[in-house]
């Protein structure tokens, strides 16, 4: 690996960084509600996710069993 700064194709712009952004996800167990730091998506799919007790549905999704 390089210390050189990763340079930027001619003409591209880095995208804006939102410092402090925060998003805080709700289990999405039916009736949970807790905290869900675990997001599992599927390439250009919307995301789920899920607490830490309901982990394993979100393993569930990704493999595509119900």
């Amino acid at each position: 690996m390089s210390d050189e700064p990763i340079k930027l194709a001619e003409g591209a712009m880095a995208a804006p960084r939102q410092s402090g952004r925060i998003e805080n996800h709700v289990c999405e167990f039916d009736e949970c509600g807790k905290r869900a730091p675990f997001g599992f998506a599927k390439p250009r799919q919307p995301s789920h996710w899920f607490c830490f007790e309901h982990r394993e549905h979100g393993d569930r999704h990704l493999a595509g069993v119900r």
